[in-house]
């Protein structure tokens, strides 16, 4: 069976939980990506932040994106795969999570990241279709 470790996107880059949104914003432009996990000051994941977080939960409220810190943004227990679990873990977890982006722990170190289009290139189409749709849906 097709691991995360075999999928994911190795080698993800966090931000820092005290860095500021813009600074998220500008390492999100630099690596042309639309999500950065959250790392803490104690190397542990503290959540990830998606540019839609950037819009909805700063800009959209007025709040200053230089000043505005990612731990802020980060809410409750990140949602996470282990390297080693499977592709219909990976499935149940973006689609009961209603996710499409999953950070890839081994043990407490963030690895890598699966997002939604790695699943799509790696896995058959009637599976592909199912997590679509459960994302897709309320």
């Amino acid at each position: 069976m097709t691991t995360a470790r075999e999928i994911m996107t190795p080698g993800a880059q966090c931000v820092g939980e005290d860095e500021t949104v813009l600074d998220a914003a500008r390492t999100m432009t630099d690596l042309g990506v639309g999500a950065l996990p959250i790392c803490g000051n104690d190397d542990r994941l503290k959540g990830v932040v998606t540019d839609r977080d950037i819009v909805v939960k700063v800009l959209g409220r007025g709040k200053d994106p230089a000043s505005t810190r990612t731990r802020e943004l980060a809410q409750g227990k990140a949602v996470t795969i282990g390297a080693d679990d499977d592709a219909e873990e990976i499935l149940r977890t973006m689609s009961s999570h209603k996710t499409r982006r999953l950070p890839v722990i081994d043990g407490h170190r963030l690895v890598g990241m699966v997002a939604q289009a790695d699943v799509a290139r790696s896995l058959p189409n009637p599976k592909v279709g199912e997590l679509l749709q459960a994302l897709s849906t309320d």
